[in-house]
């Protein structure tokens, strides 16, 4: 029995924020699509977050130029108003998104123009396919972690609640957003934590009536295309959570909470952490503190009524956990039952079978325009700038990738003088 084949000019995979994203900018340009998620639209803001998490920047500045949150401007939505205002956002264009349908593979047609693509509800056939799945889709746990049946061992995604962890300590390694609101907030629960802190940004939350958000837009820096020598790997310690607050690593340690170092090794259950959490947190204070010399340079040059903040170039006295670092901890003496790694996500493209990876697997492209004709990704960091990694970056980078979709869709639609004569276009009567 023959498998039916659908026929579509352009697939997008994923019904994420840059899947809905993309789907808008193809529906005003008239391009059509179909839209494929596996789960449900914005599935991974639903299960891939722990149950108190907030977006990282305020409504009016992490959303869709079309729709707008149905809270405070200077609020941070929640992750389920996150995931229903992008159902909304999609609905509102009648976005053609299909649930519950799962890629399994694409593949370049031979002999033939586009791609045969493989899914569990059958085959399509796609001129183009957007790749919209994002770079959360592998969480990563380095090769370091021990293999110790006494330790509940889990990665931030599928961290929840502190109700979910068995009583006792626990050791969060990554202090990027991830890490440290989590670890905050088991701290608040009343749990003994160690945090291990590496190299990170730290921007404030705001400043002068400000948010962070803001002074990087009106200083340039979401339009940097590329990251600063040297910082590629270094994550941003910001957060929403509590209405919104500076991350200061002091403060959480005279809280009660113990900073340790980059985690290095285990050893029979006895963790090694590096000798470099007082310089990691004083280049994160150097980071802190260049941003607002580089907010009061502007509100100077410009002439802004803004008020003064002097409290905020206050810096803790250094507590003892950076004074007399930790540099390794038996973990079972310390009480420690839990290990939670907030370590990242790689990207996950093995269904897609196309020649724009390089060696580590990482996608080559232009601004989301792959090597491979016909090939594009979007929702990745620094796809074109440094704001692509934020929800309004996305929306940006979306157009652009529409654009070229259609400007090829318009070379591809080309009709020499032969070919017009052997199959004439009607015109409508006075339009040339």
């Amino acid at each position: 029995m023959a498998v039916e084949t659908t026929q579509i000019d352009t697939l997008v995979v994923g019904a994420g924020q840059a899947g809905v994203a993309m789907s808008e900018h193809l529906t005003k340009l008239g391009v059509p699509h179909l839209v494929l998620e596996r789960e449900r639209i914005a599935e991974r803001w639903r299960s891939m977050r722990w149950d108190s998490l907030v977006a990282n920047g305020p409504a009016w500045h992490d959303r869709f130029p079309g729709l707008e949150f149905d809270i405070d401007d200077d609020a941070f939505p929640g992750k389920e108003q996150v995931a229903a205002y992008f159902e909304a956002y999609a609905r509102s264009f009648d976005a053609p998104i299909r649930t519950g349908v799962e890629v399994h593979k694409v593949r370049r047609n031979a002999n033939r123009p586009g791609f045969t693509v493989e899914t569990s509800e059958g085959l399509i056939e796609a001129n183009r396919v957007v790749a919209a799945t994002g770079p959360f889709q592998r969480p990563v746990i380095p090769a370091i972690a021990p293999q110790d049946e006494r330790l509940l061992q889990i990665h931030s995604a599928d961290y929840r609640n502190p109700q979910q962890l068995p009583a006792g300590a626990v050791l969060v390694v990554g202090a990027g957003s991830s890490g440290t609101q989590i670890a905050d907030e088991l701290m608040q629960s009343g749990r003994q934590v160690y945090l291990s802190v590496g190299a990170h940004d730290r921007p404030p939350r705001s400043y002068r009536n400000r948010d962070f958000c803001w002074w990087l837009g009106v200083l340039g820096e979401w339009d940097q295309e590329t990251p600063k020598a040297g910082r590629e790997h270094v994550t941003i310690a910001v957060s929403g959570a509590y209405g919104g607050k500076t991350i200061d690593f002091r403060r959480l340690a005279h809280q009660g909470m113990t900073l340790v170092g980059l985690t290095r090794s285990f050893d029979n259950g006895v963790v090694q952490f590096a000798n470099d959490l007082a310089d990691n947190i004083r280049r994160g204070d150097e980071n802190y503190l260049a941003l607002l010399d580089a907010a009061d340079a502007y509100i100077e040059r410009n002439g802004l009524d803004l008020p003064e903040e002097p409290e905020a170039r206050r810096i803790p006295a250094d507590p003892a956990c950076m004074s007399e670092p930790l540099r390794e901890l038996d973990l079972i003496a310390a009480g420690v039952t839990s290990i939670i790694w907030a370590t990242g996500f790689a990207t996950g493209f093995s269904w897609l079978e196309a020649d724009t990876f390089d060696a580590n697997g990482k996608p080559q492209h232009q601004r989301g325009v792959s090597r491979e004709p016909g090939i594009y990704f979007l929702g990745l960091p620094w796809l074109s700038r440094r704001g692509s990694s934020f929800i309004w970056g996305v929306w940006h980078d979306a157009k652009h990738v529409a654009d070229h979709i259609a400007t090829q869709r318009k070379y591809t639609a080309y009709r020499d003088a032969e070919q017009r004569q052997a199959a004439p276009v009607t015109r409508l009567q006075g339009v040339k």
